[in-house]
């Protein structure tokens, strides 16, 4: 079980403070808090803006060096794709410090639910791997057109990493899996809140809270993917009112129990 590495989506969220952070932290000590509890992060930010180099660097210093961060490529990317080869190329150069540092675990690339399995979207992949050089990638896809054996065949051949997913039993989204397409595992667990899925503002979609039994049949599903995988990922992304860190918490507390 030592091979499961356990985080969060995200870290610097103000509605964390008093129930993971303190509640007198400074922005700027966050991520030494937050790497004394867990030894992976997906960086979330990079979505949005990609920060300047100096910003990444400040962040490697942070962290311990068995640390590992899996950056989120920016929207460009994913969602707009009109000038992604330009994007991925700041991405990379603005990153380079957590790579010197062996800290980069790789790029994520969370694709929208308008993304849909097609001959078009399967070339862009195609494309994005090469954008990305030596960095691991791995995709989330939102819709259920991907859920097929010939996907995960193609992903494999490319070297392109499979993120299983937990969220809402809705039509059209993804079951959950344990599918592996490379050495690495990934899991992403957003809630599971119908209510607010489609209909919500902003990150309520997000806003759940996972019982224990709902996560052990998560650690059945990890431990069948680590026979073919030589390690996982598994970020909580219910981020909403300190519930991510809350249950990555409980996980990490689950894992010690099966050692």
């Amino acid at each position: 079980m030592n091979c499961i590495h356990v985080g969060t989506s995200g870290f610097s969220y103000k509605d964390w403070l008093g129930s993971f952070y303190p509640g007198d932290i400074t922005p700027g000590n966050m991520l030494t808090f937050y790497a004394r509890h867990f030894d992976s992060l997906e960086l979330n930010v990079t979505y949005y803006t990609i920060p300047p180099r100096d910003s990444f660097a400040s962040m490697a210093q942070k962290v311990p060096q068995n640390f590992r961060f899996m950056v989120k490529v920016h929207g460009e990317v994913t969602h707009q794709r009109q000038s992604p080869r330009e994007s991925m190329r700041q991405l990379i150069y603005s990153s380079r410090p957590l790579a010197a540092q062996g800290k980069l675990a790789g790029f994520l690339a969370q694709f929208p639910f308008s993304f849909k399995n097609s001959r078009e979207n399967r070339n862009y992949l195609s494309r994005l791997k090469e954008m990305c050089g030596e960095t691991a990638l791995f995709v989330e896809f939102r819709h259920v057109s991907w859920v097929h054996p010939a996907v995960e065949d193609f992903l494999g051949r490319l070297e392109i990493g499979y993120v299983n997913v937990d969220e809402p039993p809705l039509k059209g989204l993804l079951p959950p899996q344990s599918v592996v397409t490379g050495d690495v595992a990934y899991v992403r667990l957003h809630g599971r809140n119908m209510e607010k899925w489609w209909q919500g503002r902003g990150a309520e979609r997000y806003d759940y809270l996972y019982g224990q039994s709902e996560l052990e049949t998560w650690l059945i599903r990890i431990k069948d993917m680590l026979k073919a995988a030589h390690r996982a990922y598994v970020f909580f992304n219910n981020h909403p009112g300190g519930k991510a860190p809350s249950n990555a918490l409980l996980l990490k507390k689950m894992l010690e129990k099966k050692q």
